[in-house]
């Protein structure tokens, strides 16, 4: 009897040993952060013949760089994970730009660099997308056209060729795609910021809720993206069907009409990934 209970405390104590030898193994794999915010590798510098161009670079190939950049009011105005990047400020004012490396041990943060833009870029918005889609600095407001509020896409949509097909339904002949009620509206502007501010309808009731922050527009990507915890309009029962309502894709943009998408990547009712597209009109 005895010489059994000393094969089982022998047991116990090897594997006791055994377990915490691995688990100190473990916790010295992580190598150590020997990068400092004075030893860290980057410039952010403005463009010699247009100082509303930034430029960002990240000189060091072995940490994954952030970059973030607020106003002076402290609201974000995007980021990026690029190595070298570049961002147009067209509005005169102070910005801070945040650069954090990320290694294997762990992440360090350098010291904010401020930016000084002196004058405003009036080139910049001359394409008449950001007409149609602010009314510049007097703002526009958009609602939901209940003509056709929502319809599907492929993720190439509307591209000539690709996984390009779409259903975009009138609500006339399929009012089940969402309750006919006030949705709430979305606004943009361009005075001094991009400003924006997104009033939600709640699905189950009429309570509403509003945001205010930025956005980011690129015309070229046809990308929209909000900032500051603002999330795009929508209608329907489709929240829990896509994680990512803050970077969504431009569809279609006129004076008069507006379709934004987001990607149904969590479908609660086992669908593929598609584009669930929806439709705004200008506030009358």
């Amino acid at each position: 009897m005895k010489r059994i209970l000393y094969i089982l405390i022998a047991a116990v104590t090897i594997g006791s040993l055994l377990f915490s030898c691995e688990a100190i193994e473990d916790r010295e794999s992580l190598p150590a952060v020997t990068l400092t915010p004075e030893t860290l590798k980057f410039s952010i510098t403005q463009d010699a013949t247009n100082k509303n161009l930034v430029n960002f670079k990240s000189d060091d190939p072995t940490v994954i760089p952030f970059w973030k950049y607020v106003d002076a009011a402290g609201n974000e105005l995007g980021h990026s994970n690029k190595s070298s990047d570049q961002v147009i400020l067209p509005f005169a004012g102070k910005y801070t730009i945040y650069y954090t490396a990320y290694t294997r041990g762990g992440s360090v943060e350098a010291a904010p660099v401020v930016v000084d833009i002196a004058e405003n870029d009036e080139t910049y918005f001359r394409d008449p997308k950001w007409q149609m889609l602010t009314n510049g600095v007097d703002g526009k407001t958009w609602v939901l056209d209940f003509t056709d509020p929502v319809g599907w896409a492929g993720l190439d949509y509307p591209a000539t060729s690709g996984d390009n097909w779409s259903w975009l339904p009138d609500y006339a002949s399929n009012s089940w795609v969402m309750a006919n009620k006030d949705w709430g509206q979305m606004y943009f502007d361009l005075n001094g910021n991009y400003n924006t501010s997104v009033t939600q309808t709640a699905i189950a009731n009429n309570n509403q809720t509003t945001k205010k922050g930025t956005y980011s527009f690129d015309i070229a990507n046809n990308k929209l993206v909000f900032n500051g915890g603002v999330q795009m309009l929508y209608g329907g029962d489709y929240y829990g069907d896509c994680s990512n309502w803050i970077s969504v894709k431009v569809v279609e943009l006129t004076a008069t009409s507006l379709r934004l998408a987001v990607v149904r990547d969590q479908s609660r009712t086992g669908e593929g990934v598609c584009l669930i597209v929806f439709h705004y009109k200008p506030k009358s």
